[in-house]
């Protein structure tokens, strides 16, 4: 059975935690092949009695939450274990089986120094920072690509893992007494939190990359979950205001051990407007009335942070970009309720930069920071849609809306988002292959 990608399109929070649990019905295994805690799922649940559960998953797969599936955290994931196991136990305290969680041998591990480092970091660039969350992530793959990092099967031998703590503190702990001026870090201290978590971990780890290959030799549908979104993807993204990961659907191959040609279908999340957190050009932003009440009414704070998100209008440009780049067949539109109430709804087709229109996204970061949205204007609804459970439902210029867009973004639209609630989508065609 081919597997399938899901990516976010824009730069993050677009509702993907909800769409892999909508998928995690029809699943057997979900797999987050990318990033770290840096990032985090809602996931709203409703009960028989009426009432809803709300769910924030920060390093577990969304597909946690059905019973059944199987939760992979991939090789390409760095892990703060003090943070999987406080979500771990804040799911069992509330009920849920996580017992069916599997971990890479090969994801690395956030050592204590990466968090610190993080941290200092972003204080001296100042105002060149990057608007990281200071939880280690861009360190941490840093070391990965060094060759000085820790893996998860590293902490099942005391020995090894001690002489890579002691190598990589050779070197940062220079760096933070000369160029931070922060206190050095004990490698003894690292070695004994590492430590403190080899018993409870070592049940679930495995060679994911073989317990996935052979899950779907075995006829099981396998969803390849990311982290972040397109434009926050280290080669692909508005870099350098980008995550330290592959958030793509070629880093779904690269992070999981999953060859491309198991691949048979990419979904693409994308919100009905556009947000995103920390530095970084954002040609849509609304800083006025229009974008505090889409970040009100879309409770734009971040899961993991806590951060209010930068909101502006539906990018399609964007939308066009993360077609190409990830060759999606399928997109999801999530929170088109929050639009419910504008007389008008800009949508953004091209930019203009220094007179010239551009279809697609500029080449150089320049060009997209003083990029200036071209906009059509599309007609507003005023009535709820958060009952519609057939695109027939929705008020026709609700129906307009999707349809322009799908026509703008190059790929069908699958799927629509009009409530936050576990059962409030519409589905036009099915998410996976018969």
């Amino acid at each position: 059975m081919p597997a399938i990608v899901l990516v976010g399109a824009q730069w993050g929070d677009e509702g993907k935690g909800k769409a892999t649990d909508l998928m995690g019905r029809d699943v057997d295994v979900v797999v987050k092949f990318n990033g770290g805690n840096n990032a985090g799922h809602t996931v709203v649940i409703e009960q028989p009695d009426g009432t809803s559960e709300t769910y924030a998953l920060h390093l577990l797969p969304s597909g946690i939450l059905t019973p059944g599936v199987t939760a992979v955290i991939g090789n390409g994931v760095v892990i703060d274990l003090g943070v999987l196991f406080e979500e771990i136990d804040g799911l069992q305290a509330r009920g849920v089986d996580t017992s069916n969680l599997r971990i890479s041998a090969n994801a690395h591990v956030i050592a204590p120094y990466n968090r610190t480092i993080d941290k200092v970091m972003e204080r001296f660039l100042g105002k060149r920072k990057i608007g990281t969350t200071g939880r280690g992530i861009g360190p941490t793959y840093a070391d990965k690509m060094n060759r000085i990092g820790i893996r998860v099967q590293d902490l099942f031998d005391e020995g090894i893992l001690r002489q890579k703590v002691e190598a990589a503190l050779e070197v940062k702990n220079q760096m933070l007494a000369k160029i931070y001026n922060t206190r050095a870090v004990e490698a003894d201290a690292v070695v004994a939190e590492l430590l403190s978590y080899v018993d409870r971990l070592r049940p679930m780890v495995c060679d994911t990359a073989e317990l996935l290959e052979r899950r779907l030799e075995a006829g099981e549908n396998v969803l390849l979950e990311a982290g972040q979104a397109t434009l926050l993807d280290v080669d692909h993204g508005t870099y350098p205001f980008v995550t330290s990961s592959s958030a793509t659907a070629g880093g779904a191959c690269t992070g999981s051990g999953i060859p491309p040609t198991k691949v048979s279908r990419v979904i693409a999340i994308l919100k009905a407007y556009t947000t995103r957190v920390g530095e970084g050009p954002f040609p849509t932003e609304l800083d006025d009335e229009d974008g505090q009440r889409l970040r009100d009414v879309g409770h734009e704070y971040g899961t993991t942070t806590g951060r209010p998100r930068r909101c502006g209008w539906l990018d399609a440009v964007v939308g066009r970009y993360a077609t190409r780049i990830n060759g999606v067949t399928d997109f999801v539109i999530t929170k088109l309720d929050v639009l419910t109430g504008f007389e008008q709804l800009p949508v953004c087709v091209a930019y203009e930069v220094e007179g010239v229109r551009h279809d697609s996204m500029p080449v150089s970061q320049s060009d997209f920071h003083h990029a200036v949205p071209v906009y059509e204007m599309l007609p507003g609804w005023s009535e709820d849609i958060s009952g519609c459970r057939r695109f027939e439902d929705l008020p026709e210029n609700a129906q307009r809306y999707v349809l322009r867009v799908e026509e703008l973004i190059g790929a069908r639209v699958s799927a629509i988002g009009v409530g936050p609630g576990r059962a409030q989508i519409i589905e036009r065609h099915p998410l996976l292959d018969a």
